[in-house]
This record gives structure tokens, C-alpha cells and sequence, in this order.
């Protein structure tokens, strides 16, 4: 199996339960804190694809960082405005996502980790 590759936000419960199911299955993954390590539009465009569906999943429009943002919750953005949103504002990624070769999933809940073990 190809290594595991946890974007992780260590302040999320979600993530941090990610993370504990990773480390419980002995999983080979690297932990990526991406508010720490912004990611890149390249980057970011590539996790829209590999999680694949609608991209707006990606994007946490409740969390009260996205409001503050100047984000409007109610707008529907598309894959290219997703990127451009998270590229500027990497707090609003929705957590945790783990990729897996050429497959990435949102593990909320956790037990979508078990989708790429």
C-alpha cells in the first residue's frame, strides 16, 4: 500500500481522532499541518480533484473563520474559486483529508480512514 499522506489540523478533534486511528492500525503515513505549511494552488487543486464530488466540500462555509473571512456562506463556489479561497485561507479547509495514491477522502466522520487502509 502506498504511504498515507494526513492533512492535520493538531486543534481538531476530528483530525486528532484521524490521526489516532492511523497510529492504532499502524498505518505508514506522513502528518502534513498545513496552517503551518500553507499549501500551494497546485496542491490544493489536486486535493479537489482526488476527493472528487462536489469541491465545495472541502470548505468549512459554518466555521465562524469563514464569515470572518469576508466569505459568503451562501454562495456556491466552484472548484477554481475553492482553490483560490483555501489558497488564501487555509482555516477554512475542511479536516481531516487523507490521500492515498490517487484517491483522497475527508475523514469526517473517522471511519473513512478505513476507506484507504
Amino acid at each position: 500500500m502506498a504511504k498515507l499522506t494526513i492533512y492535520h489540523n493538531p486543534r481538531c478533534s476530528k483530525s486528532r481522532q484521524a490521526l489516532d486511528l492511523l497510529k492504532k492500525e499502524k498505518a505508514d503515513f506522513e502528518v502534513l499541518e498545513y496552517l503551518d505549511h500553507p499549501l500551494a494552488k497546485p496542491e490544493i487543486e489536486k486535493l479537489v480533484k482526488l476527493v472528487g464530488g462536489d469541491p465545495e466540500q472541502l470548505l468549512r462555509k459554518k466555521d465562524a473563520k469563514f464569515a470572518a473571512a469576508g466569505l459568503d456562506p451562501n454562495k456556491t463556489y466552484s472548484a477554481a474559486e475553492v482553490v483560490a479561497v483555501l489558497a488564501k485561507h487555509g482555516e477554512v479547509m475542511e479536516r481531516p483529508v487523507l490521500v492515498c495514491g490517487n484517491k483522497a477522502v475527508i475523514a469526517r466522520p473517522t471511519e473513512r480512514v478505513h476507506e484507504l487502509l
